[in-house]
């Protein structure tokens, strides 16, 4: 599929994607006239990344799990980052629940006053 349909597909601009190619995340095929070409798969590793960019994972962070995705297999250094991210997750997770709180207190507290 070509740069417009994955982006379509996948929830991101081709610009994005063009940047997961710079940053070693991507890999496109070219057509003889120099066109991008994905494969099916590329949707969900672009929806993946997604995931991971909105966990406040980096593109680096992302490259060194490149091959433990790929080979379903981490190294002691992956597994360390992996849980250092997992515990940085947890921790906003539980800040939101507790902001969600707040909120669900303050409408409970205000819906009379409509």
């Amino acid at each position: 599929m070509k740069i417009g349909e994955l982006a379509e597909r996948a929830g991101v601009s081709a610009r994005a994607l063009r940047y997961y190619e710079e940053q070693g995340l991507l890999r496109a095929e070219r057509t003889p006239a120099g066109q991008r070409v994905y494969q099916e798969d590329d949707v969900d590793r672009v929806r993946l990344y997604q995931q991971f960019y909105a966990a406040g994972l980096t593109s680096s962070h992302i490259a060194q799990l490149l091959p433990c995705i790929e080979s379903g297999h981490t190294d002691a250094e992956q597994r360390a980052m992996l849980r250092e991210q997992r515990a940085r997750i947890h921790e906003r997770v539980d800040e939101l629940m507790l902001a969600l709180a707040r909120l669900d207190e303050l409408i409970d507290a205000t819906h009379h006053h409509v």
